[in-house]
């Protein structure tokens, strides 16, 4: 018998009854007083992740800095059946870090040492709070490098990468985060410690690794993480091509694929975000008048390199690529990327506010899904910038507006919706590596079936029995995604169908 899937799993009775005092002052014995953030000024820094849309001052905030301290701090949880909420770097995209009312965050910034590095084996070991950026720095002196690099990657977190499963340029050809965790030590939400995975690349039983492994915080926390790095590679060149529409360079991502190439990395940006980005970082190298410019980065052996980018050179000019300019110098290699990785900053100097979502789509799909976006954006009237791994078909479509005009926020929203369901009636999916969150949960029904979302539920509640490990993300539930919000959705934007 399939159950309710809408059901919520925070299981916690009456919260507002809870002595946080009391449960201060206990905190304070496992961590320090300044371990324990309790003042209300203070507690604002923390109400919201990088999705500043939603805020919610947590309860109390606690600073472990080991895994024993967290497991402590877990138990007064399990004990008080107090929810808490994970949290990293705080800049995660999706509400997965956002407090809910009456909880306890539990900050691993303080986990930031690097635990142990074997080049032998090519891995690394590390506490949550360490910088993703820092795991190349540590290990780039003896020619290694960690590959998955999201846009943030020189402010986010292993800890949130783990919980999100986040990519980044280089995922297209390397993979995710999934692909390079080999061991995890986590602390249970019952406060157990409990080890998964293992140092060698294969082992015996069930993969938990890869379930904890974008897990979003719901299946507990993870205090160490033993992570894959890779040889710096012989050659490395990146290619940008720019192109009179966006269904030119679309074309050429098939076409690259197609002919069985793989690059390290392969990124698509519009008119929009390459002038917002010209703006702001002047790198001078994005034409401005261009529909669309292909950044594609090569690696491998040197031979390998020369031949392909030769090839890739001319499957972009047989597409009508105006100009292409390859880079081979390191210099060269960061100053193509450096308008890239800062288009989200970018945005935020054009716009009051920006939205960003987060959907895959089968790279066939490509142009006409981008039509379809600027379809929806001028219905709905905002500005909509497209930036995105066009490799694997990871959108991130980035809607423009002005929270502090009543109402645009929810318009927005639905306009996302509109484009997250857009990526599934194709074939794709609602998120790539931003994850669910409390941003996207009322959409998981449009990807997955009933009997799949009460699975999902099973594999929590087996960690998880009291609902008290980042209460009401990643699955929808009748107080965020019932009748009642679905009606509210209604009456505001009639002809919207957000959920």
């Amino acid at each position: 018998m399939v159950l309710q899937t809408t059901r919520t799993t925070n299981q916690v009775t009456n919260p507002q009854s809870t002595d946080w005092g009391a449960i201060a002052t206990e905190l304070e014995k496992i961590v320090g007083k300044r371990g324990v953030v309790r003042r209300k000024e203070e507690l604002l820094v923390y109400e919201c992740d990088g999705l500043t849309s939603y805020r919610q001052r947590p309860a109390l905030v606690v600073l472990p800095r080991t895994t024993e301290e967290v497991a402590a701090v877990v138990k007064v949880c399990d004990r008080a059946q107090v929810p808490f909420v994970a949290r990293g770097s705080g800049t995660g995209l999706s509400g997965g870090a956002l407090p809910i009312e009456h909880c306890l965050l539990i900050v691993t910034v303080r986990m930031n040492r690097t635990l142990k590095v074997d080049f032998d084996n090519q891995q690394v070991t590390v506490q949550p709070g360490v910088i993703n950026n820092w795991v190349t720095q540590t290990v780039s002196g003896a020619g290694f490098y960690y590959a998955p690099d999201p846009s943030s990657q020189s402010v986010c977190s292993i800890g949130g990468n783990v919980a999100e499963n986040s990519g980044g340029v280089h995922c297209l050809k390397y993979g995710v985060t999934v692909n390079h965790v080999l061991k995890l030590t986590i602390v249970t939400p019952e406060g157990e410690i409990v080890d998964i995975g293992a140092a060698v690349p294969e082992s015996p039983g069930y993969d938990l690794t890869g379930i904890f492994v974008g897990s979003e915080g719901t299946l507990g926390i993870a205090t160490e993480i033993t992570l894959r790095i890779l040889k710096v590679p012989d050659s490395i060149q990146v290619l940008l091509a720019d192109f009179t529409s966006v269904a030119a360079a679309g074309q050429t991502v098939s076409d690259v694929i197609s002919a069985g190439i793989i690059p390290a990395g392969m990124e698509m940006m519009d008119n929009f975000s390459i002038n917002a980005v010209e703006d702001v970082v002047k790198t001078d190298c994005y034409p401005r008048d261009a529909e669309a410019i292909l950044l594609i980065e090569l690696d491998g052996l040197a031979v390998e390199v020369a031949t392909n980018i030769q090839r890739v050179e001319q499957i972009c000019r047989q597409n009508g690529a105006r100009n292409v300019a390859i880079a081979t110098e390191p210099e060269e290699r960061l100053t193509l990327w450096k308008g890239r990785k800062a288009a989200f900053a970018a945005m935020g100097k054009i716009s009051p506010d920006y939205y960003v979502q987060d959907g895959v789509i089968p790279r066939s799909q490509l142009p006409y899904v981008l039509k379809e976006i600027a379809n929806l954006s001028r219905t709905y009237g905002y500005g909509v910038a497209n930036v995105f791994h066009a490799g694997d078909g990871n959108l991130h479509p980035l809607v423009l507006y002005d929270n502090s005009v009543p109402g645009q926020l929810e318009q927005v929203e639905a306009l996302g919706g509109e484009i997250l369901k857009l990526c599934v009636e194709v074939g794709g999916s609602i998120s790539g590596e931003h994850g669910i969150g409390a941003d996207k949960r009322c959409y998981m029904p449009a990807m997955f079936s009933e009997a799949d979302l009460e699975t999902m539920h099973w594999v929590r509640q087996v960690f998880d029995p009291q609902g008290i490990a980042n209460p009401e993300k990643l699955f929808p539930t009748p107080r965020t995604c019932g009748e009642a919000a679905r009606a509210k959705a209604q009456q505001q934007f009639p002809g919207v169908e957000r959920f």
